[in-house]
């Protein structure tokens, strides 16, 4: 593996360590950017992925001083209420330790897609809420929502999360492997799991789906009394017979799957899941993800990290751990024409402007319906195939939805970056560069540039007055955290 040139803890370094902030994470406050720069590029890689060594304690810190608000109603309760579990959820990605898990999380909320609506459809609003965002430790029953269980699994080995995927409660309402009995196949988990999860389009054929779906009859949910529903091999409604495919299920080239008794039959499951998930189309397929979302989405893909990665993913037997640290010690990581190369995610706009402005007196809840309309809600996916990231997060309404946005948190009547721009307040210009180097913003083109600094000397002389410096500094965080450069990260 050929690792990055490591620069060291000046402007260049500070600014590689800004990039891996806003890829591996949600950007930086200052403080946080300080004490990664004095970490230093390679031990800033090494926090973010070797996270369990963090506490999670962040959940303790909602409704604390100095951090986002939350807005209750009636109490705030992320394992039933599914607007709560949204502001939790926002929480995490701004004050979390563990950065790269949140970011990770994301990624595969969007791979293994699953909407909120259905599974509340099947069971009740707070039921839905609990399987989507409960945590065991604040749960009686210990159920374990789907966005706990990805969050568990962010880093951890692939196979493993597929198995876990194919278990949970939610997944098995979404698509509808609660209703897939023998004699009945339902081919929903089975053709996502081979077309959307892992191998990809034109890796398999319709008569894989058909003998897949009959691999996981009795994958099933069970509802002990006075508990909630929870994942039940019903041997009784599995298909006993062998099952056929077109491509390898065992390392020694079988493609078929063995009649067994029923009892025995959940292992038709995890063969087939070994099988998709040791697939040479699956990790090529899963490092091209990758790619994306942490390196370019612009321009063409760098076909030989792609190869590297998908090696790594076979031979560390499915671990993504060492995938993603062999992908941001890559040369191609930290190759400056891929900064700035990525359409933000509106959950990745939101976190990040609101841990580069800050937060006091700004709730969570007001980044909910504000994300809607940039077109993410989270926990509501549009289909299966999850959210398309690139430009077309960027429509009229997406854009304005940021804008406006931007607007909130400059207006906000207790924007802390008044009182922070006033040692910077000398001049119009002093006052733009703290802004533009605080926001960690590209670097703008001439015009662009020139257009911000008329707005700042705009209005008269300068004289660095409370107000003067209140109303440039937060019509600047307007203009730059709403204009094009800023979406891009």
């Amino acid at each position: 593996m050929q690792s990055v040139p490591v620069p060291g803890r000046g402007r260049r370094g500070a600014e590689l360590i800004e990039h891996l902030l806003r890829r591996a994470g949600f950007g930086a406050t200052p403080d946080e950017l300080n004490a990664y720069v004095d970490l230093g590029f390679t031990g800033t890689v090494s926090d973010l992925i070797d996270y369990e060594q963090v506490p999670d304690a962040v959940d303790s810190l909602i409704g604390k001083p100095g951090y986002a608000a939350i807005t209750p109603r009636g109490g705030f309760l992320p394992a039933q209420n599914i607007t709560d579990a949204r502001q939790r959820w926002v929480f995490r990605m701004v004050h979390s330790g563990r950065p790269l898990q949140e970011k990770m999380t994301l990624f595969w909320h969007n791979h293994f897609a699953t909407a909120y609506s259905k599974v509340a459809g099947a069971f009740g609003s707070t039921e839905g809420a609990r399987y989507m965002a409960a945590k065991p430790s604040e749960d009686p029953n210990r159920v374990e929502g789907q966005i706990e269980l990805l969050r568990r699994h962010a880093l951890g080995n692939f196979r493993d999360l597929l198995v876990a995927v194919a278990k949970d409660t939610a997944m098995l309402v979404w698509l509808d492997g609660r209703t897939n009995v023998k004699g009945r196949p339902q081919e929903n988990f089975a053709r996502e799991l081979m077309e959307l999860f892992t191998m990809g389009v034109d890796t398999f054929a319709e008569a894989d789906v058909y003998a897949g779906a009959r691999v996981f009859t009795g994958w099933n949910l069970t509802r002990p009394s006075n508990a909630y529903y929870t994942f039940s091999y019903v041997a009784s409604q599995h298909d006993t017979t062998a099952k056929e495919f077109t491509f390898p299920v065992y390392a020694d080239g079988g493609k078929t799957i063995p009649a067994r008794t029923a009892g025995a039959g959940q292992q038709d499951g995890l063969d087939l899941i070994a099988a998709v998930a040791r697939h040479p189309a699956t990790g090529p397929r899963l490092a091209r993800k990758l790619y994306d979302f942490f390196i370019s989405e612009v321009g063409r893909r760098d076909e030989t990290l792609i190869a590297e990665l998908a090696a790594v993913y076979y031979d560390s037997d499915f671990e993504m751990k060492p995938v993603l640290r062999h992908l941001l010690m890559s040369p191609q990581f930290a190759d400056t024409s891929n900064r700035y190369a990525r359409y933000s995610w509106p959950a990745e706009f939101v976190a990040r402007a609101l841990k580069e402005v800050g937060w006091t007196g700004f709730s969570v809840n007001d980044t909910l319906t504000p994300m809607s309309s940039m077109g993410q809600q989270l926990f509501e996916p549009p289909d299966v195939a999850g959210w398309e990231p690139g430009p077309g997060w960027f429509s009229t309404g997406g854009m304005l939805a940021r804008m406006n946005f931007a607007a909130s948190l400059a207006t906000n009547q207790k924007f802390n970056l008044r009182t922070l721009a006033r040692d910077s307040a000398k001049s119009p210009e002093s006052l733009l560069a703290f802004l533009l180097d605080r926001l960690t913003a590209p670097s703008f083109a001439p015009e662009s540039r020139r257009a911000l600094l008329d707005y700042a000397r705009a209005g008269g002389s300068w004289t660095g007055s409370e107000s003067q410096v209140t109303t440039k500094a937060a019509g600047l965080v307007h203009l730059i955290v709403g204009s094009g450069d800023y979406q891009i990260v």
